[in-house]
């Protein structure tokens, strides 16, 4: 894959905690992190994510916010876009931060990779 399939999204060492954390603030925002805890790309069609009582625009808002902190990445293919948890990156900047964010939203931790 190259790198001119995702989206822009700050390199590992630029991932901010201050950042990461106000991005984490929103209850939609900690919604979608559950959603992507579990390792797999995820389409970002609303209903998709249990989240059709929002308006497409506003999911697109929340996981824009989401990338631009680090902590998701977005790959493109054609008119489609694919989100997943920088669950690697994330541990590496913050060793367990990721499983005491999950771990107090009630989600099962799955191990990184």
């Amino acid at each position: 894959m190259t790198e001119d399939e995702r989206l822009p999204q700050p390199a590992t060492a630029d991932i901010d905690l201050v950042t990461l954390l106000h991005a984490l603030g929103d209850p939609v925002r900690m919604r979608l992190l559950l959603s992507y805890a579990d390792g797999a790309e995820h389409s970002c069609g609303p209903r998709d994510l249990g989240l059709d009582h929002l308006h497409k625009s506003t999911v697109s808002h929340h996981m824009r916010v989401l990338r631009e902190a680090g902590v998701t990445t977005t790959r493109v293919a054609g008119r489609n876009r694919f989100v997943s948890l920088r669950r690697t990156d994330l541990d590496a900047r913050f060793p367990g931060l990721l499983d005491a964010l999950l771990a107090s939203a009630g989600a099962a931790v799955p191990a990184a990779a």
